[in-house]
């Protein structure tokens, strides 16, 4: 089984900084890809980034591009997003998947952790 554990949300104001981490453990794969996603009560979640483990390679929306960065520590087994220039708009559960393709459904998740932007 493979366990993902999120932590360093809480409560900012707009125009702050915050950093999530996901650590990973349990069964390896010799690749997959990581990604983050939020979700708000009473709507759809919403992809965040995505990072492929042994490449590096990102993916992000536009509505986080130039704003969220994501990046892993291989020996930590750890995911990072780097959040930036928060808006209020970012408040949201902050969930961690993991991915065993690089295409497709995200095979294993993360309960969360709460982000609160203040205006």
């Amino acid at each position: 089984q493979v366990q993902l554990v999120e932590s360093g949300g809480g409560l900012v104001q707009a125009g702050s900084s915050l950093r999530l981490s996901c650590e990973v453990s349990g069964r390896a794969f010799s690749t997959f890809d990581m990604g983050w996603f939020r979700q708000v009560p009473g709507k759809e979640r919403e992809f965040v980034a995505n990072i492929n483990w042994s490449t590096g390679n990102t993916v992000y929306p536009p509505p986080v591009k130039d704003r969220f960065t994501i990046s892993r520590d291989k020996a930590k087994n750890t995911v990072y997003l780097q959040m930036n220039s928060l808006r209020p708009e970012d408040t949201a559960v902050y969930s961690c998947a993991l991915r065993i393709s690089t295409v497709g459904k995200y095979d294993y998740w993360g309960r969360g952790t709460q982000v609160t932007v203040s205006s």
